[in-house]
């Protein structure tokens, strides 16, 4: 299985290995360790669907995480980070993730992150393009001009 592996249905999954720097002194994966695995694949998402001229135009910021922890993961342990993309609503972008152990499938933490889209002139946010929101929006649930 690749690093990447682009999913039915658009969720898209990146494997991560978890180091001695992870673990935290209760003896599992340190929350902060979570949000690290939510944002990057978030971000590579991004990279993996857009050309660099779309990238270098446009960042993104994360506005409000929510982040449910479930089962913890341990040193040794690998897990899964599956991501899909949510509605849009103006300017806030609706993403989820999954944080699955590879050994059982167990769930371990799910996240719901909403982000909002900034111009790399400007520092502003910016309405991004119809295309760029088709792709980072749920289709029936898109809201709001481009």
């Amino acid at each position: 299985m690749s690093k990447w592996q682009i999913m039915e249905n658009s969720r898209y999954e990146k494997i991560y290995k978890v180091e001695p720097a992870d673990i935290d002194q209760l003896g599992h994966v340190n929350n902060i360790i979570y949000l690290k695995w939510v944002q990057d694949i978030a971000v590579a998402h991004w990279c993996t669907l857009t050309t660099p001229e779309q990238q270098s135009s446009t960042y993104w910021v994360v506005v409000r995480h929510e982040i449910d922890y479930r089962h913890p993961a341990r040193l040794g342990d690998a897990v899964i980070a599956r991501t899909w993309v949510g509605a849009a609503h103006g300017l806030h972008f609706e993403r989820f993730t999954d944080i699955l152990r590879t050994g059982d499938n167990d769930l371990l933490a799910s996240a719901r992150t909403v982000w909002c889209p900034i111009d790399s002139a400007t520092g502003r946010p910016h309405r991004v393009a119809p295309e760029i929101r088709a792709l980072f929006s749920t289709p029936e649930k898109q809201s709001g001009a481009s």
